[in-house]
């Protein structure tokens, strides 16, 4: 991410939500925009693909509280809608790109940073370029209900910020090297005095970076940062949920200057099963049997998720609604497998031959049964 972004983007307007808005509301208006534009739904839409990249790009920094904080202290800084020289952003002839990076990276993630406004504390700034954490990503991935059950490994694209190849994360263009600023002498920042005080700003030389690029590179403009795409392999858990929020350590955005690369979340949609369900981490499964195998007792068979069909024996007698655990049937976990819930769900056939009347009707005749509904007309 780089400081252009967060002077010229407009991160609240590119998910729809307030500049107050919470982090649910910016979790749930992400997660739409992502479901309706995810580049596995829409294959060679370029419209829809730069829409995912937006909102994932925009949710990584709203959704950080500490970057968000950042983000929000830049704008109110330097004014939102602030341009760079030149069209469309980019530097024009004989200009170098504005890249508040080293700043941005002083405030908060160097040691004894305090926040972006410790900018004007006057004071002598250390470390200023020292290691700076890679930012996380989040992203989605859709599993069948086969997969959830048994643990998958799935190929997820991620669009995220890289050193430029073309100048190495330089900016200058190939062959030459930026200089350090004679201004500020390579700290970003020049102090002046203000009514007594003593205040540091961005030195306007060199417009904060510190280094003067004399020759921008063509293909970053001089921001030494690149935009790429990549596959990462996700190993999705046997037993994952629907919804459920895995973290991929190191999977995440670069580090700068040595800094360790940032974590990967992965929010994991899982699709339904025509023929089984989820109880809490077991297997459920609905098996319809006759009045008769109900009645009178039967050996039935039952599906499984994995392998070959199980044989339950109904006791004569088995009530509508009945549940019949397996063990060892159900989810394939890590720690040993789940169990299968069958449950009973007896059919009663919408007719009934001349014959099978009247057999039922001597059944009736000859059960002579009490009435199951003289305990509701009893008066309390």
């Amino acid at each position: 991410m780089t400081t252009k972004d967060y002077l010229e983007k407009d991160y609240y307007a590119i998910l729809g939500v307030k500049k107050d808005s919470s982090p649910a509301e910016v979790k749930k208006a992400f997660r739409k925009i992502a479901r309706d534009n995810h580049p596995d739904r829409h294959p060679g839409d370029a419209q829809a693909e730069r829409r995912f990249k937006e909102a994932s790009e925009a949710n990584d920094v709203l959704s950080d509280p500490d970057k968000r904080k950042e983000y929000d202290e830049a704008r109110s800084l330097f004014g939102a809608g602030f341009r760079f020289p030149g069209t469309g952003g980019r530097p024009a002839a004989g200009q170098t790109s504005l890249n508040l990076d080293d700043i941005l990276g002083q405030f908060g993630q160097s040691a004894g940073g305090g926040g972006f406004f410790d900018l004007f504390s006057g004071g002598e700034r250390s470390n200023r370029r020292g290691p700076r954490r890679g930012h996380d990503l989040e992203g989605e991935v859709t599993v069948s209900f086969r997969q959830a059950g048994e643990g998958a490994t799935m190929s997820l694209p991620l669009a995220s910020e890289a050193a430029c190849a073309t100048c190495h994360g330089t900016g200058a263009r190939p062959g030459t090297q930026p200089k350090i600023c004679p201004q500020c002498q390579g700290s970003g920042t020049v102090t002046r005095s203000s009514g007594g005080f003593a205040v540091s700003e961005p030195c306007a030389n060199c417009r904060g970076r510190g280094l003067i690029v004399e020759q921008p590179c063509p293909d970053c403009g001089g921001s030494g940062r690149s935009r790429s795409t990549q596959s990462v392999q996700v190993r999705i858990p046997a037993g994952v949920s629907d919804g459920q929020r895995i973290r991929v350590k190191g999977k995440g955005g670069a580090g700068a200057g040595g800094g360790a690369p940032g974590d990967l979340y992965v929010v994991v949609h899982v699709q339904p099963d025509r023929r089984f369900g989820r109880q809490g981490d077991n297997l459920t499964l609905t098996v319809p049997v006759t009045f008769a195998e109900a009645a009178l007792g039967a050996e039935i068979e039952a599906p499984t998720l994995f392998g070959d069909p199980v044989r339950l024996r109904l006791p004569a007698g088995t009530p509508n609604g009945r549940t019949f655990r397996v063990r060892g049937k159900g989810l394939r976990r890590k720690d040993g497998p789940t169990d299968l819930l069958v449950t009973v769900e007896v059919k009663v056939p919408p007719s009934l031959s001349p014959q099978a009347r009247q057999a039922l009707e001597a059944y009736v005749a000859a059960a002579d049964e009490p009435d199951p509904r003289a305990g509701l007309r009893r008066s309390s």
